[in-house]
């Protein structure tokens, strides 16, 4: 069948506006051709964005077999290698979910829940009062200490430090709007030696690789069952067959892990330190919500505050991280809300759009965590982290690191924006994020009950 309608731009002009402004690019084209229309951005085949809850949860629901998704993905494959399970199908990709996914659930993810709050505070205090700080600098660094204490267990050390900075600057390669356009442009990805962009960052990515087998090796070569790091339990895992994962699987995997499990949070955790600090009724309410706990230090405890919870929901939703689900190609035809589509139509649930819907979320553009207490959202209404079997294995984690990080925070510090002037999302690579120039400062420590024992490992 025909696509439907979209913008009528040239393919080139349509990845310029993507890479540009894409909100700007989102909302205008949702305007003029609804919520479901064809992008068409450079060199890719054309893209059908949907929008509408119900047309989402048709495509998130239906049978996974009728998908490619691994190979649709493959803008993907410079940053996290081809057996990411991101760029997996079919049982490869059902085998490594399987796989990845203890980790992250239950006791094991709740284990974590003191060292987010230590490294959250060690962090924070070497900031002296009065001084200003990139919060997204600052963010960062706590997410990709977290996950790397987490998955490699380790957190100190010359290899720690190696990785730390290899892997701040090959994400700060690729973090501007111009920068990122490596990613979209297959024939700017020549490798002409240090002094061209792509040589660089391919050149980080070699030293990442060596720093990553290393610790594979080390790990393999001393096994030791009383670890609780990622990297552990996924040597030791093994599949149905009794298989255990290769050294490359890894190493593709703690790529993906690194840079989704640290870049995605940290920009949502600026989001949240902006809005409460921009918003001093919200922040109250939290911060009422928080002293309540009196001594209560336990992580857990701390997890389970519902205007905290709302907080972060409201967060994700707003300026979601991800604006766009992982594409899906169609392997056979597939109809949608009445409509047939044919093989090799290529779909992407637009998360942004769904979230700023005026019939589901009523003053989109409002910051009201307020609505996730009054409300029960579905999940084809609220998709933070995507849906189906592709949804996020760390997404109880990441939800999990920021109460905690914004709990640690708020209750021993006092923060303000240096400039409270709004600001406006932008792209990071192939996220959302806010401007890397927001900066806040610490006014004063806070002294309460709750401050004595929180950050007690």
């Amino acid at each position: 069948m025909q696509l439907p309608k979209g913008p009528t731009a040239s393919p080139f002009i349509q990845v310029i506006q993507w890479i540009a402004d894409p909100l700007k690019y989102l909302e205008k084209s949702a305007e003029m051709y609804g919520d479901c229309f064809t992008a068409r951005w450079g060199y890719q085949p054309p893209f059908v964005i949907i929008s509408h809850p119900q047309a989402i949860q048709e495509l998130f629901t239906a049978d996974f077999k009728k998908f490619e998704v691994g190979s649709a993905n493959g803008i993907l494959q410079p940053l996290f290698g081809s057996q990411s399970l991101i760029l997996l199908d079919g049982e490869s990709h059902q085998r490594q979910r399987q796989l990845l996914m203890p980790p992250f659930h239950g006791d094991r993810m709740r284990s974590y829940g003191n060292l987010i709050c230590k490294l959250t505070e060690e962090i924070f205090s070497q900031i002296s009062p009065g001084n200003s700080f990139l919060i997204r600098e600052i963010t960062q660094k706590i997410t990709l200490r977290v996950i790397l204490k987490a998955v490699f267990g380790i957190a100190s050390g010359e290899r720690f430090q190696q990785l730390e900075r290899l892997l701040g600057e090959s994400l700060e390669s690729l973090s501007s709007p111009f920068s990122s356009s490596l990613l979209f442009f297959p024939f700017l990805q020549k490798d002409l030696g240090e002094w061209s962009p792509w040589g660089r960052f391919m050149s980080r990515q070699r030293k990442i690789d060596q720093l990553l087998y290393a610790e594979i090796e080390e790990k393999r070569q001393n096994p030791d069952a009383s670890r609780t790091d990622i990297l552990s339990m996924l040597i030791s895992a093994v599949d149905a067959e009794g298989q255990s994962m290769s050294n490359q699987e890894l190493r593709d995997e703690l790529m993906t892990l690194l840079v989704a499990g640290h870049e995605t949070t940290a920009s949502a955790l600026s989001w949240a330190f902006y809005w409460l600090n921009t918003l001093p009724e919200v922040k109250e309410k939290l911060m009422a919500e928080l002293d309540s706990l009196g001594d209560n230090s336990d992580p857990n405890a701390i997890a389970k505050l519902p205007y905290l919870n709302a907080v972060c929901q409201e967060t994700l939703r707003i300026y979601p991280v991800a604006m766009i689900s992982f594409p899906r190609k169609l392997t056979t035809s597939l109809e949608l809300m009445g409509r047939t589509f044919s093989a090799g139509t290529r779909f992407l649930g637009c998360i942004y759009l769904t979230h700023h819907r005026e019939d589901i979320y009523p003053e989109p553009k409002k910051f009201k965590p307020e609505r996730f207490l009054e409300r029960q959202y579905n999940a084809y209404e609220y998709l933070p982290f995507g849906g189906s079997n592709r949804r996020c294995i760390g997404a109880a984690l990441a939800l999990y690191e920021m109460k905690l990080v914004i709990a640690t925070v708020l209750s021993r510090y006092n923060l303000a924006m240096v400039d409270n002037r709004p600001i406006k999302p932008q792209r990071r690579g192939l996220t959302l994020a806010a401007p890397p120039g927001t900066k806040m400062i610490i006014s004063s420590k806070r002294e309460a009950n709750f401050n004595k024992t929180l950050v007690k490992a």
